[in-house]
């Protein structure tokens, strides 16, 4: 029978494989880049409560979503058209951003939901996935409506995967426009695929689907053949390029 993994210092990650069934695979050891590049190279990430130990997931079957299935409803399609006739223009209401503030990005995501008491995405987690981006492998997506920052995610690039975290939506459609932006991204650098980690409706309308471990593995070990591409920073263009700099 299946047990839970203590992880003490320094010591490596199990296979995926021993995983509990409900994708638990191990507690303990820390948030360092090093760990966590460690972690999600091996297709496992963290998900915790505060003032708990670490815990560190791998579930079967696994959410991803494949870039070329992305959907976008009638309703973001027309945004997204009306988004792209402004853009550039000094005058545009909302641009599509990326690290430009992960810092602010990270902490919208923290902000507890209204189904929600708590949020996973602690203080202790913000600053190990900031330390992950000052080291050049976490990024953020930014959506801004007037000059204000009103929806966007985080994540983390690894060869030529995605890896989703987190996203906050403070208007309508906030967040899949930042999505949306993300895939157009991620396409032009070579990364086809999107983890997802947990299986929602929402990822499943904007064309998410469930995979075993085993495929999302060799998708991934497939993907960490490549090195991560250049990320950068500024506004993006629907057509996945970054606007050149003023």
């Amino acid at each position: 029978m299946a047990s839970l993994i203590w992880l003490d210092d320094g010591a490596p990650f199990p296979d995926p494989e021993a995983a509990l069934p409900e994708g638990l695979l191990a507690a303990g050891a820390d948030l360092t880049v090093e760990r966590l590049t460690q972690a999600y190279r091996r297709g496992i990430f963290p998900w915790f409560n505060e003032g708990d130990p670490i815990l560190w997931w791998s579930p079967d079957p696994r959410m991803v979503l494949a870039c070329a299935d992305f959907k976008t409803s009638h309703s973001l399609a027309k945004r997204l058209r009306q988004i792209a006739r402004s853009e550039g223009a000094a005058d545009a209401r909302i641009r599509v951003t990326t690290n430009i503030d992960f810092a602010a990005v990270i902490r919208a995501c923290a902000a507890p939901r209204r189904t929600q008491h708590a949020t996973w995405i602690s203080p202790d987690v913000q600053a190990a996935y900031l330390a992950w981006h000052r080291a050049g492998a976490a990024h953020s997506i930014e959506t801004w409506i007037d000059g204000q920052l009103v929806g966007g995610l985080y994540g983390v690039c690894q060869g030529r995967f995605f890896f989703g975290e987190s996203m906050f939506s403070l208007a309508t459609d906030a967040s899949k426009i930042a999505v949306a932006y993300l895939v157009r991204f991620l396409q032009r650098r070579g990364i086809g695929h999107i983890d997802c980690q947990q299986q929602t409706s929402h990822l499943s309308s904007l064309g998410a689907h469930p995979i075993s471990r085993k495929r999302f593995m060799a998708l991934l070990e497939q993907a960490l053949q490549q090195p991560a591409p250049e990320w950068g920073h500024g506004e993006i263009r629907q057509s996945g390029q970054l606007a050149p700099s003023a």
